[in-house]
């Protein structure tokens, strides 16, 4: 047995004859620090001693002297309630504090409602509940110990702080204290010899049925019929007629000649304590900001939908949903007005599905619905489409009006999966489908989706190391002047070269990179090797007007864009009109009042700008007097079909001349034929790329282009192996 006194200021010169409290608990760190806790008592006289085995505990009991045990119902080698029963039958008189973990919290209610005082659970039992509990359960023994010498005396001890009402043997009220005239609404003098299920009124807390009295006693038996030794979900009807929730706890009273003659009954308002104890529970379920269910009430409703589709033959559908390009949003006018957006769309979520449905919020701009009960898949449609309609509707926030699309991915059941984790799962890799298919749309589960999903994780895996190993490679495109057919410049175009796979496209990686946040770094790396062969050329004495870089939206809008810009310019000694930065127009129109600033900026420092892919996005006339650039670069896709569409030959000519007009270079990509060039030449456009005049190329022998310096028929041949 190992053994720890403790004593406070006041009590440190106690007599052996202190009230024991007994510690049963094998954990040495728990035990160290429930010891320490009870250190702090000032108020109690006692000195507790600590047993790791319930053995030894046992063989204390039997010795005396014990005032309360304190014990573990998880000790090693024991089987939780056996333990606690083992001692309640060697010392009924001794109250018991069980000490239980989150999941042996029903074993702990159990051992309550079988005779121990009280529980707390180890990970919340700071110092103020546990010398409470302590506490209590000393003030419990010292009323004991007085009832034995007086019956009449202990019901006024056993009233500290609770209500106490006595009654005869044969159930009728015998006396009432202050606290219990209060809560019951009876006058001492109006109860004494009612009944006592008049005057203690109760019904159960969670169906309202009406309670027998825990001390109801048959007229005329020699035994109390106790019915209910305890009532811990009970509630209490005044009176007037007010209700509140209390718990109960009975005291059998003996005479002399130890036959019984009533009982105690001690309780006391627990409404307060169910109260917060119900608000804990909806907060651990529900998510803060919108009052959504949370992820885990919600997979607890998808699993009981689950069944209930199971036992009715029904089907049901889980959809996931995903706002699109929410973080720009929150960038651009603050995360105040993003919550404010969230709680708007939570709102219309839930009055675009029934009332038996629900929809969760998971966290940051996801939500999850569940359609508890449909009768084909064409029902889930009907309802995606119905939430996209209703979420598109401007949300006005701050006197700010908010657009904002969603992206939808939809499983079912019982097709997609026969429980909660894999419909959610398959619904999440359906709004991944959904979101690479332009977004603001649906879709529904495929069997081939998971494959492809599984590839491009693979590949995510691999791009992340991919800077770390060198794996990505430049190649140079150049541009020419169709008026002179000197080379202008080159465009530096990235190709990563996978050990395994090989040469990857930039249509399969580029879209992953962007989707995992990795563009802004291998932008980075771009933007410096390109200047780094930029100078490298100029050492070996081969002039190149400048070299084009595509800025993605990710890297325009990272707070060191320009910065790192200056940076690499500095590094290499390249002079920045020999640099060209290319963005396309989405980018540029994410948030033109920070994007002109953007801009003015890197005209100051002297870098050249382009619009990329120009006709592919906004096209406004407006924006574009606005903006500091100095060349259009004409998608391919207008350029591919100028020969053979009138519709885009009519639309490359006004692009042309608008560009003209406003003395901005014009660049036609994806010059293929001889057509396609005759077509630009006719109609005065300045410059053009595309395999008609050379594929992208790596630095070597694009450092062979550039030394001919014009465009003589053979560059095409010029190829990456």
């Amino acid at each position: 047995m190992q053994s720890l006194e403790y004593r406070t200021a006041q009590t440190i010169h106690a007599n052996d004859n202190d009230e024991c409290v007994l510690l049963i608990e094998d954990s040495a760190d728990d035990a160290a620090r429930i010891l320490y806790e009870l250190s702090s008592v000032a108020t109690q006289r006692f000195h507790v001693e600590w047993v790791t085995e319930l053995s030894s505990g046992i063989d204390h009991l039997h010795s005396g002297g014990v005032g309360c045990a304190v014990i573990d119902l998880s000790l090693a080698g024991c089987d939780g309630l056996g333990t606690f029963e083992r001692v309640f039958q060697i010392a009924p008189r001794v109250p018991i504090l069980i000490l239980c973990a989150d999941d042996t919290e029903e074993l702990a209610r159990q051992a309550v409602q079988r005779g121990a005082r009280d529980y707390v659970i180890k990970d919340h039992a700071d110092s103020y509940r546990l010398r409470r509990a302590v506490g209590a359960m000393m003030d419990h023994r010292v009323a004991q110990a007085a009832l034995l010498e007086n019956e009449a005396a202990n019901v006024a001890l056993i009233s500290i702080g609770e209500a106490v009402l006595r009654a005869d043997v044969y159930g009728n009220i015998v006396y009432l204290n202050q606290m219990a005239e209060t809560m019951t609404g009876w006058q001492r003098e109006e109860a004494l010899g009612r009944p006592i299920s008049e005057i203690l009124r109760i019904v159960d807390g969670a169906g309202g049925a009406t309670v027998r009295n825990a001390v109801e006693i048959a007229i005329g038996e020699d035994q109390i019929a106790s019915v209910t030794a305890n009532c811990l979900n009970c509630t209490l009807i005044r009176r007037d007629g007010f209700a509140f929730g209390i718990e109960t706890k009975v005291t059998h009273t003996h005479g002399e000649d130890g036959r019984l003659t009533g009982a105690v009954v001690a309780f006391h308002d627990v409404s307060a304590a169910r109260a917060t104890s119900a608000e804990l529970s909806r907060q651990a379920q529900h998510d803060s900001l919108t009052g959504l269910p949370n992820r885990i009430l919600f997979n607890d409703r998808l699993t009981q939908a689950i069944s209930l589709a199971v036992r009715q033959g029904k089907e049901l559908a889980v959809m996931f949903l995903d706002l699109d390009h929410f973080k720009k949003i929150n960038d651009s006018l603050g995360h105040a007005v993003g919550d404010q957006l969230l709680v708007s769309v939570a709102r219309r979520l839930v009055k675009s599905v029934r009332r038996t449905d629900t929809v969760s919020r998971l966290g940051g701009d996801e939500f999850v619905i569940l359609l508890s009960q449909v009768e084909r898949g064409d029902d889930a449609a009907i309802a995606a489409r119905k939430i996209i309609r209703a979420l598109a509707a401007p949300h006005l926030l701050d006197n700010k009006s908010v657009d904002v699309s969603a992206s939808i991915g939809v499983s079912t059941y019982p097709a997609d999966g026969p429980d909660a984790n894999s419909l959610m799962d398959k619904a999440d890799t359906a709004l991944y489908d959904a979101k690479e298919n332009g977004r603001n749309t649906y879709q529904f589960f495929r069997p081939d989706m998971h494959e492809r999903l599984e590839e491009e994780r693979l590949l995510e895996a691999d791009l992340r190391y991919a800077l770390g190993r060198n794996e990505f490679v430049l190649h140079y495109q150049p541009k020419f002047n169709l008026q002179t057919g000197e080379i202008t410049g080159v465009e530096a175009l990235l190709r990563w070269e996978h050990p395994k796979r090989g040469m990857v496209p930039p249509a399969q990686f580029i879209p992953v990179a962007e989707e995992c946040g990795l563009m802004v770094s291998i932008g980075r790396w771009v933007l410096l090797e390109a200047c780094r062969q930029s100078r490298a050329w100029s050492d070996l004495g081969i002039e190149v007007a400048s070299v084009a870089v595509n800025v993605s939206a990710a890297e325009f809008e990272d707070k060191d864009f320009l910065s790192g810009v200056r940076a690499v310019l500095i590094a290499t000694g390249v002079e920045p009109p020999n640099l060209e930065l290319e963005m396309t127009e989405s980018a540029l129109m994410e948030d033109t009042e920070s994007t002109l600033v953007t801009l003015a900026a890197l005209k100051a420092m002297g870098v050249q700008l382009a619009i990329d892919d120009f006709g592919t996005g906004y096209s406004s006339f407006t924006y574009l007097r606005r903006f500091p650039v100095d060349a259009l670069k004409v998608d391919q896709s207008f350029v591919r079909e100028i020969t053979a569409n009138p519709g885009d030959s009519t639309i490359v000519s006004a692009m042309i001349n608008i560009g003209n007009s406003v003395g901005l270079r014009v660049i036609a990509e994806g010059v293929e034929t001889q057509s396609q060039l005759d077509f630009l030449q006719r109609h005065n456009c300045g410059e053009a790329q595309g395999y008609y005049f050379s594929r992208p190329v790596v630095a070597k022998l694009a450092g062979t282009l550039l030394q001919a310096g014009i465009y003589e028929g053979e560059q095409r041949s010029l190829e990456t192996p």
